[in-house]
Parts: C-alpha cells; structure tokens; sequence
C-alpha cells in the first residue's frame, strides 16, 4: 500500500505559512487545521501552517513522515440522520520540535507572510513559570516560548508594525487570550525587555478569546481495521471527530475580513463578547450532561445516548433542557433552542460512546458551575423552583450515597467531597440531610437553605426517590409542584 505523502497524493507544496500553531494533537488537526482547509477550499485562503510541538515529547516526526498529512473522518447526526465523511487534510507544511531543532523555531519568526498564531496546549498550557529565561531553547512554558518568538520577530522587522500577528489561543480556559496575554507582558517585565516591544505587543499584536467546541475522538485505535479499508494509503495519523463544530472567536470587522468563515459552511461566530456564547455551551451542553448523570444511573442507564433514547429519561432531560434551562439565558430564544437541538443530536451520536460514569467525575463541582446557575436564575424569574431542576439537585444528594439497590455506585470525587456525604448519609430523617447538605457553601458558594422552599423540596423528592424509584418518585414530586 503506498505512503500518505505530497507526492502519492499530489498536493500543491508552496502554500505560504500563515499559521503557526502551536499543538499537533488530534483537536487541532481536527478543528483548527480542518477549517483553515475549508478556508483554502472555497475561499483561496492560501494558507499554509507550521506546526510547533510545545512539549519535548510529541508527534511532529510521525507528521513530517506523512508530509503534514492525514486523514480526518467525522461521524455524527444531524437533525436525527447519521453522517459519515472523510478527507485528507493538507495544509500543514512544516512540523518543528523546538526541543531538538530550536534554531529552525525562530527561523519562522523571520517568515514575511505570517498572520496567525492558534494554540491549544491543553488548559495547564497558559501558565507562568518564574524560572523561565530568555536564553532558554526553548523556555518551558508556551507563553515563554511565544514571547521568544515575538521577540525574534519585532527585532527582526525592527519594530514594523504590519508585523504583529493575530493571537488566537484555543486552550480549555476563560479568558484564554486575555490570559496569554497578560502572561506574555510578566515575561516582558521579568526579563527586562525594552519598553518598545512591550507596546508593539500591545498595539500591533490583537489577541482574541475564543470557545472551541468539537468532540474529538482522535486515533480509532479500537476499530482501526474498518478505517484502514476506507483507504487506500496508509495512514497513521488518522484522527476522527464528531461533525459538530462550533468556534467562538472576539473580534471585529478587521478580524472577519481576515478569517472570512462567515462565506464557509463553518458555525464561526466572530463577535463582540463570547461570554453569553460559553454560558450557552456550559449551561445547556455541560449542564444538561451535569444534570442527567445521577438521575440517569439511579434509574439505570449506562451511556449518554440510552439516557436520550429512553422515553422517560429522555423526555426529563429535553424538558430540564427546554422548559428549565433556556429560560433563564440572555441569547435569542430562537438560536438557544437549535443549539439545545444540536446537542441532542451529538447525545444521540453512535459513533463516541458517553459512559455515565466517567461523566461523573466530580459532580458535585460541576453542579455548581453548570447548573445551579440555572435554577437560581429560574427562582429569580419565575418565583417558583424549577421542578426538573430540583429533582436532579435531589438524584445528585441521593447519588453520593453510595449504593443503590444493593450495589454500589461509582462515586468519583474529592475525599472530603465523599467524607462529607458519608457523614451526612448517618442521619435517616431526610429534611436534616436536605439541610445540611444545602447548607455547605464549600459546595455551592452560598447557603441554598435560603432559597424558599428549595429545602422542603429536595426533602420531598429524597423521600420519593428512595419509596417509589425515580420514575414514580419523579412522577408523584411532579405532580405535588402542580397541586
């Protein structure tokens, strides 16, 4: 079987770098190297990237073997029909490890046509680390190592100011560019560099916050025959993804005429404030997911995609979705609700296999993050608790008891946040348990004993729960809300 290169697959090789892009792992291949192809296919963005390995242990030899090469199979569901797509990605044109060829970094420093710098160097990637020096090559951090980097360009160009590059970092973090670069300017300070490329940064540079949201299986290791037969190459870096894609950047006409997604099929939103954007994803994707996991496996699903296929789990979660949740956001009702159907659609998704119990993880946190948010903001509307809402809260108190139906459950925490609920579980009147565990503003930032009514709710619905089950016992708190 012939190799996956430039010259077996006949690929133009001068595309320009544009792009540096700091992160070769399997999300950036399958999202931000996936839409610049997009740009170079239908909008002659002419874009070619040089991708930097940010730790010393990486797979730019494995991507330099295939040219930049690789194949990219999506595969999801779209308005409740399934989609299956591949293609070869080639916009990648150089692949450097700055551990081992350090020189051959700065040199892209130097490239006239650059514009862009992405990242995505997971969420522990933006940080500060006080022992990094200007000398090192490379620093440790990625924001040392781009301050290097944006150092070696301002002297290079002396300073011109059509040489600033566009910043658009895509790690898991809020604020992520304001992060990067407020770090990049301690960088400036700590090792004394001069005031004049403290303001070039300032202001010939644009950094830009951004919510990325794609769910990349990466490497089919499990099925990797039935992908190699598609094919008739080999490929070793083949990555898979879900066909959902969203990316949220900040930004204004200037960056849209740059990045001109808004002439793809791409959902690119270039816009003023990203943040009711990552309220939506955090409080009607993460949240729904949040709210699901304990009254889901109570009533005994296993996966994400049962709990939507069931009729009862199912109908709870689209109406804590519909009815509970959108209603306390600030965006057009309109474009919440297709969100919200986008993201059954991804929980309905055959191909990546959502295991509750792994989404269970530190739930309790989660909860506070995702969805009391929610429900608070439902009491200040509406004046009223949200049934499906409080009843989740309840699942998630009777969750952390630990055993269900004479086996135990996959309680996955911090010590004390199990300690705490095993100590609470000792008591047997179920209003004490209600209130105590209300009461812990460790958990919830606040008393919500204080919110009216809420206690004598999550009473009555732990008593249901553990009489009648979760279907009847949700069944009979339903009905008291509307008596």
């Amino acid at each position: 079987m012939k190799k996956l290169n430039r010259t077996n697959y006949n690929v133009n090789t001068k595309l320009p770098i544009k792009v540096l892009q700091f992160g070769e792992g399997n999300f950036l291949r399958a999202f931000v190297n996936y839409a610049v192809q997009e740009l170079n296919d239908t909008q002659n963005f002419n874009a070619g990237v040089a991708v930097v390995q940010p730790i010393e242990h990486g797979m730019v030899n494995m991507l330099n073997n295939q040219d930049g090469l690789y194949t990219l199979f999506l595969k999801g569901v779209e308005k409740g029909e399934e989609i299956q797509e591949k293609q070869v990605i080639t916009n990648i044109v150089k692949g450097i490890n700055p551990y081992k060829n350090f020189q051959d970094y700065i040199n892209l420093a130097k490239e006239d046509t650059l514009e862009f710098v992405i990242s995505n160097t997971t969420e522990a990637g933006i940080s500060y680390i006080e022992t990094d020096t200007l000398n090192m090559e490379p620093p440790s951090s990625f924001p040392a190592k781009l301050t290097v980097f944006l150092y070696k360009r301002f002297k290079h160009f002396k300073g011109n100011s059509s040489k600033g590059l566009t910043i658009i970092p895509c790690e898991l973090i809020n604020y992520n560019a304001d992060t990067l670069k407020e770090i990049i300017l301690k960088y400036c300070k700590l090792w004394n560099l001069e005031a004049d490329f403290s303001k070039w940064i300032i202001n010939h540079n644009s950094f830009h916050n951004t919510l990325v949201d794609r769910i990349v299986p990466g490497y089919p290791k499990d099925d990797i025959e039935s992908y190699n037969k598609q094919l008739d190459y080999q490929d070793n870096l083949i990555v898979s993804a879900e066909t959902f894609f969203l990316w949220v950047i900040e930004g204004d006409e200037t960056l849209s005429k740059k990045l001109p997604f808004n002439k793809t099929k791409l959902q690119v939103k270039i816009v003023e404030d990203m943040q009711p954007y990552r309220s939506r994803k955090v409080r009607i994707l993460n949240g729904a997911h949040t709210a699901l996991v304990p009254f889901s496996m109570l009533y005994g699903n296993t996966t994400v995609k049962e709990s939507i296929d069931n009729n009862f789990t199912g109908s709870f979660i689209k109406d804590t979705v519909f009815k509970e949740i959108i209603e306390t956001l600030d965006l057009d009702k309109n474009e919440l609700e297709a969100f919200a159907e986008d993201v059954f659609d991804r929980f309905r998704n055959p191909f990546v296999k959502h295991l509750l119990a792994s989404i269970a993880l530190n739930t309790v946190s989660k909860f506070k993050v995702r969805v009391l948010p929610s429900l608070l903001g439902y009491v200040e509307k509406f004046n009223k608790l949200p049934v499906n809402l409080t009843f989740s809260l309840a699942c998630l108190i009777r969750f952390y008891k630990g055993d269900w139906k004479d086996n135990s459950l996959p309680i996955n925490d911090a010590e004390n946040v199990v300690a705490f609920f095993n100590d609470v579980w000792k008591d047997p009147d179920y209003h004490s348990i209600a209130q105590n565990v209300l009461s812990n503003t460790d958990f919830w930032g606040s008393d919500l004993n204080q919110i009216v009514n809420l206690t004598d709710g999550i009473t009555h619905a732990l008593k249901e729960i553990d009489t009648n089950g979760i279907e009847k016992g949700y069944d009979n708190f339903r009905k008291s809300f509307q008596s």
